[in-house]
């Protein structure tokens, strides 16, 4: 048996002692933080932000590409929702993949199908070629599949107690940004021109541009992305890993999360918040063309405000849960400021001030987006030791079914009655959520188990040597 002596002080008896810690003891564990956990969540973070800028690259200037491909707005709506329908059936075998052949397998055909979507695309730019522009999105919706529910992994397997929050902002962040870069470029490449031969031209730039930039990451992933850290960044990590295979099934797994009231609390109210921010994304540019014509340009800069906010809400709400572990309260704090900002909102966007539409913009994107890191680890604290991917999958299924009843109720409510109306429609669910979050017990079980950990690694082992004078 090998034992490792600590040193250690005692003020009350002014004596010095000798702590042993026995490495047969299975509780005690040593962990590292690796620099390289930095390149992984900030690669991540890269494809992440290729994917989610083609999401919203149509829906931010849909009238050009319903002239383009002479097409209806709602099948141009169908080019974001298809990102929210392609994620429901395939969520279950996606992370099944994920708990059998780990992060950097994932990483890879995230990755490469991305990068497939983005060149299939590039072949898309002829006006009677809409299916082919409608099979490159759904490859990239295909892709996201893969992305949706890494960051709150990825913050786990590589990231300690006190970053994990951080980390999983991060790696929203990159998915926020492309967001962000989706709304503001594509209104500023492809102008709205009557030529059907220059807005091509203006088109294949912007999917050339798009396929180079997705190459050039799927190249950096096979180079750097690695599966997990030698030695783990946590205890609780450190128990994961020693939990054999026969411990862990999936469909169990699966089981017990459905079973779990907090969390299922929380999956219906996740999908609530976040499929108001796809409806929203989505129906933006129809409802500030709508009350101000000609203005979309304005529309993707709009767009851009939501989710720059959203980003600079997202990190700071990780940094707050880091330091603070209210995780309850925090959420539920921030999903209220949701609901007033989205009230606040649609009573002004039809006051003739677009300055005022930016400013109410950017307070329900602070919101709004800010809230996605803290459901990913709200989740994960109330569900460990179940699978990080498990969790944030079957949240972003959530989002994903209340995304497409949504956008369409909202798109159809807006044609018939108006975008007031259609934005009031949005705010009864946020509030409903709001109520649902309120009943959510916080049961915190990965800090329990980080404090477990620590407490018996001080208590475990201890042979008191012969006190040597202080």
């Amino acid at each position: 048996m090998e034992t490792v002596g600590i040193l250690f002080y005692s003020e009350n008896e002014k004596k010095i002692y000798t702590l042993e810690i026995s490495s047969e003891n299975p509780q005690v564990r040593s962990t590292r933080l690796y620099k390289r956990r930095w390149a992984i969540v900030f690669l991540f973070s890269s494809y992440s932000l290729c994917n989610a800028f083609q999401w919203i690259q149509y829906g931010i200037i849909n009238n050009i590409f319903m002239h383009f491909y002479s097409v209806s707005s709602f099948a141009i709506d169908w080019m974001s929702m298809i990102y929210m329908l392609t994620y429901i059936p395939f969520i279950f075998p996606v992370t099944w993949l994920l708990d059998k052949k780990g992060l950097r397998v994932v990483a890879l055909v995230a990755s490469s199908i991305n990068c497939l979507g983005t060149w299939i695309k590039v072949a898309s730019v002829r006006p009677h070629l809409f299916w082919v522009t409608m099979l490159g999105q759904f490859a990239c919706s295909f892709a996201q599949v893969f992305i949706l529910g890494m960051p709150s992994r990825i913050a786990s397997v590589w990231f300690g107690s006190g970053e994990v929050s951080t980390a999983c902002s991060i790696g929203v962040f990159g998915n926020q940004l492309g967001i962000a870069i989706g709304f503001l470029v594509p209104p500023i490449l492809v102008p709205n021109v009557e030529d059907l031969d220059e807005l091509a031209y203006h088109i294949s730039i912007m999917f050339y541009i798009t396929a180079g930039v997705a190459t050039l990451i799927f190249i950096l992933v096979i180079i750097v992305f690695q599966e997990k850290p030698d030695v783990p960044p946590s205890q609780a990590q450190a128990a994961m890993r020693n939990m054999s295979p026969q411990e862990y099934s999936y469909l169990a797994s699966i089981r017990r999360l459905v079973c779990n009231k907090p969390f299922v609390l929380l999956i219906i109210t996740y999908g609530l918040n976040v499929g108001c921010f796809y409806a929203v994304s989505t129906l933006l540019n129809r409802m500030i063309i709508d009350h101000y014509p000609g203005e979309e340009v304005n529309a993707g800069r709009i767009g851009l405000i939501i989710v720059i906010a959203g980003m600079v809400g997202s990190l700071i709400c990780g940094i707050w849960l880091d330091k603070t572990k209210t995780y309850k309260q925090t959420t539920l704090a921030v999903y209220l400021l949701t609901f007033v900002g989205m009230l606040v909102y649609a009573f002004t966007l039809n006051l003739g001030h677009l300055w005022i539409v930016f400013i109410t913009a950017a307070a329900l994107g602070f919101f709004m987006t800010g809230y996605l890191p803290l459901g990913f680890e709200f989740a994960v604290e109330l569900t460990y030791p179940e699978s990080e991917g498990t969790s944030s999958g079957l949240l972003n299924c959530s989002a994903q079914v209340f995304g497409i009843i949504f956008t369409i109720c909202q798109g159809k409510i807006i044609d018939y009655y108006g975008t007031l109306a259609g934005n009031i429609f949005l705010c009864v669910f946020l509030f409903l959520g709001t109520l649902m979050t309120a009943f959510i017990k916080a049961d915190l079980r990965r800090q329990k188990a980080n404090q477990l950990a620590v407490r018996e690694a001080a208590a475990v082992s201890v042979c008191f040597i012969c006190p040597i004078s202080a």
